[in-house]
């Protein structure tokens, strides 16, 4: 069943916070076509509690990463236990493909993804965006495209972090292995000082691991805020609905402001293919070239887009203040 009858729905996609962010339309298509099932998400362990607060799951599982016979028997287990109707492989890689073998013998749920034998197979996605790749997965299962996700849910208090003003977003981190992904701290820095001399605050994010970054810019850059390893990412969401922009890396968090609307570049190197990893969003762009190491402050300061200004009014109120209702 893959209609509003289904009563049991997995989806499953692991990965890191980047790849959820970019589903999440997909995940807001499949809680409507499903609105009265009990929907499940199979996530790495890092996001269960990411996962658990988003609106469209009523469970959620940890993916338990292992790969000895212990560890499949155990996730078949559990698999067979959910007694599932439909299950969404949107992570579509060889190892989940393999959790549709271990559901067998016996009846399979209806499966969407690239497993062979599926029920609904994976139609040509070549060249498409991830976003468009889940997008076009579904609706060959019979999901339909419910436009962007509604991300109110996603929002934390700001109050106590003690920004005033007009500021910019500086994501310079990634993860540790991909170190080539990172332009390099001091350009974030001369890039702080630049939008600091334009009356914004830099406001630097991240993780623990960024930590280095953070403190490199900050000594370059005295005006900037260190917020690294101090914001959830409920608190990331409001800051990115509040902030003039947002600047960084192909790092999750760029993904996510992109998602909320910021206006947003993400910076790439080699590692990033833009037609199908580029930031999903109204106001998103991105800039790319194959060594971040050759990629100048200018070039970035050019293609950082922010927040228009309110037209002002002669008498100084924004235009339209006085309007009759």
């Amino acid at each position: 069943m893959t209609g509003p009858e289904a009563k049991r729905i997995l989806v499953i996609r692991l990965g890191a916070l980047g790849d959820l962010v970019q589903c999440f339309d997909a995940f807001q298509a499949i809680r409507r076509r499903h609105p009265q099932a009990h929907v499940t998400l199979l996530t790495g362990p890092a996001f269960v509690g990411f996962g658990r607060a988003m609106p469209w799951f009523d469970d959620v599982w940890a993916d338990p990463r292992g790969r000895s016979p212990l560890a499949y028997w155990r996730l078949r287990r559990q698999l067979r236990t959910g007694r599932f109707d439909t299950i969404y492989d949107l992570q579509n890689k060889p190892r989940t493909a393999r959790y549709f073998w271990l559901m067998g013998p016996g009846r399979r749920p209806l499966w969407s993804g690239a497993a062979p034998g599926a029920a609904f197979p994976l139609p040509d996605l070549k060249g498409l965006h991830n976003h468009d790749r889940y997008r076009v997965q579904l609706e060959a299962a019979g999901v339909p495209d419910t436009g962007p996700a509604d991300l109110g849910w996603l929002a934390g208090d700001v109050d106590g972090l003690a920004l005033e003003g007009p500021f910019v977003l500086l994501v310079p981190g990634c993860s540790p292995h991909l170190p080539h992904k990172r332009w390099p701290a001091e350009r974030y820095a001369m890039l702080g000082r630049r939008l600091a001399d334009r009356g914004l605050t830099p406001v630097v994010v991240g993780t623990e691991a960024d930590r280095d970054a953070a403190r490199a810019i900050v000594r370059d850059c005295p005006w900037a805020v260190d917020l690294v390893g101090r914001t959830s990412l409920g608190q990331l969401a409001s800051l990115a609905r509040r902030a003039e922009g947002a600047v960084g890396n192909d790092t999750g968090p760029i993904f996510l402001t992109a998602a909320l609307g910021c206006p947003t570049l993400m910076i790439m190197s080699h590692h990033t293919d833009p037609a199908r990893s580029a930031p999903w969003g109204p106001d998103a762009a991105w800039i790319k070239v194959l060594d971040l190491a050759d990629l100048g402050v200018d070039a970035v300061e050019t293609a950082l887009r922010l927040r228009p200004k309110p037209d002002v009014a002669p008498d100084g109120e924004p235009d339209g203040a006085n309007a009759p209702a």
